[in-house]
């Protein structure tokens, strides 16, 4: 296959074609693993095809995201570390569509790199995967651009597109939400993918600090980057089954601008959501950001998540049953505040 495909004026150029089919074949196994009944066509197309599944629904709405990983990709190049940051790229745009309601169906990423090393590509390509499968959609396709001169040949940038379904009449409501609905926390696995410029500054990662690699008892014997490029947890199966037998009312996703830009994101005007301080179950790293960076506690909350992923509000008497759902498929879940009448969109009490 492609055994007449080459170019030695491109290869001089700086861009080896034959790279990229060396990358393809071996990253066709980890896609192997997103198959679902929906796929139509096989990797290597122009487009990817996919089924729309949409037996019971009256009203199918199609719900989309899209996003990258940010600056974490330069500790993941820092430390040589590529089959994680995959995860981060999934899980940063389906678990935005599942605030909707929405099961996510496919995935695409998009890979630019300086120079393409296939056994690099599959490596990030794997960590996809991985994100796929945790959240039930199917990779059904992407593309890797190499691009000599726009960035360092070890350098890359990742980015990714997820589609997902929802019912119209399920489509998550937020003016449904009321006084005395309770605020649920699931916990996040650390930083996820959002505020590393700032992470980078007070630990120095540009530089290569030498303290990024010192195991750390107050990081359970992790080294400060090996906690930092923990994958973001994806949230999609646990809220699909929780949405099969509670009522929820709002679902935030709590990515770059903390708990200040994003929960009041799923709360209608007049309302507000009271979250307690004292409750919240802050990560060791984010403690450490704050001690080594001297920053304000408003600004933490304001730049990560401090430990919580995904803020779920849910009506009051509900409470009880929703927390032993969302146990009972792996989430540690807790109860960290309330809904209350309010101008405020969120006070941190």
């Amino acid at each position: 296959m492609h055994s007449n495909s080459r170019s030695d004026s491109y290869a001089a150029a700086g861009v080896d074609i034959t790279a990229g089919y060396r990358a393809v074949e071996l990253m066709k196994k980890h896609i192997a693993r997103t198959r679902s009944e929906g796929c139509l066509d096989d990797v290597g197309g122009f487009g990817g095809c996919f089924g729309l599944p949409m037996a019971g629904m009256e009203e199918p709405v199609l719900v989309s995201g899209t996003d990258g990983v940010g600056t974490k990709l330069k500790l993941a190049i820092l430390t040589d570390k590529h089959d994680t940051i995959g995860v981060d790229c999934v899980a940063m745009c389906v678990n935005d569509i599942i605030c909707c309601g929405a099961r996510p169906l496919f995935f695409l990423d998009y890979i630019a790199c300086g120079k393409n090393v296939p056994e690099k590509i599959a490596a990030i390509v794997s960590g996809v995967a991985e994100g796929c499968v945790q959240s039930g959609a199917a990779l059904i396709g992407g593309e890797t651009a190499e691009h000599p001169g726009m960035m360092p040949e070890n350098e890359y940038d990742l980015a990714g597109f997820a589609v997902g379904i929802v019912d119209k009449k399920k489509i998550i409501d937020k003016n449904r939400m009321a006084p005395g609905d309770v605020i649920i926390a699931l916990p996040s696995t650390g930083i996820h993918s959002n505020g590393f410029s700032l992470c980078r500054k007070v630990f120095d990662i540009d530089s290569n600090n030498p303290e990024l690699y010192v195991p750390r008892s107050e990081l359970g014997g992790r080294t400060i980057a090996e906690a930092l490029l923990t994958p973001t947890r994806i949230y999609v199966k646990p809220v699909l089954q929780l949405l099969e037998r509670v009522h929820v009312r709002g679902i935030s996703h709590i990515t770059g601008g903390g708990f200040y830009e994003n929960i009041p994101r799923s709360i209608p005007d007049g309302l507000c959501a009271r979250i307690r301080r004292a409750d919240i179950r802050v990560l060791p790293i984010f403690d450490m950001i704050a001690q080594w960076g001297n920053i304000p506690e408003r600004d933490m909350f304001n730049t990560y998540n401090m430990g919580v992923g995904m803020s779920i509000v849910v009506p009051a008497q509900e409470a009880g049953a929703a927390l032993e759902i969302l146990r009972a498929n792996g989430e540690n879940a807790y109860v960290m505040g309330d809904i209350i009448s309010a101008e405020e969109k969120i006070i941190l009490c």
